[in-house]
């Protein structure tokens, strides 16, 4: 199994006057924009995934939907696992209503992907420090059964490499 762990773009910053709940944060004009030519860049790099799911907070769920608008990949779910701080391993066991599918796309938040990274690479929460910059991807493979600490990294890209990617 391929996993894609895709942190949103670029949202505004914490606002409680605009925002007083943060899950309604959405993506600035200029991070909304930008991953259109990043998701371009992944679909050469991945055509298909099985299933995209997303954290259901604003930012989160637009990335999902720029996904959706750039590439042949299917329609994004809500998945509530993927909220910022579900402890990876909640995200694990959620994962498995999805056994047997051969790629997933996830799109979330720091620090609950970073973690999520770092559990199924090493199989501790803190076992590893990845970073995963905003509109950034991390494609982690299973060889066999997905379990903690036996994924492989196979790639970590920034937004720039993507949208270079993109162009190719």
């Amino acid at each position: 199994m391929d996993l894609y762990l895709i942190r949103h773009a670029v949202a505004f910053g914490r606002d409680h006057g605009h925002w007083p709940n943060d899950a309604d944060r959405p993506l600035t004009p200029d991070g909304e924009e930008g991953f259109r030519p990043v998701a371009r860049g992944l679909v050469n790099l991945v055509p298909g995934v099985e299933a995209l799911l997303s954290s259901p907070y604003a930012r989160a769920w637009r990335t999902a939907e720029l996904l959706d608008d750039e590439t042949p990949w299917p329609i994004p779910v809500v998945f509530p696992a993927l909220e910022p701080e579900v402890p990876p391993r909640k995200v694990f066991a959620a994962l498995g209503t999805y056994e047997g599918f051969g790629s997933l796309a996830l799109v979330g938040h720091r620090p609950s992907l970073h973690g999520l990274a770092a559990y199924l690479l090493t199989g501790a929460e803190d076992g590893l420090n990845i970073g995963l910059k905003k509109g950034g991807v991390a494609c982690l493979r299973f060889d066999g059964e997905p379990e903690p600490g036996a994924a492989k990294l196979r790639w970590l890209l920034t937004p720039k490499v993507l949208r270079l990617a993109g162009e190719a």
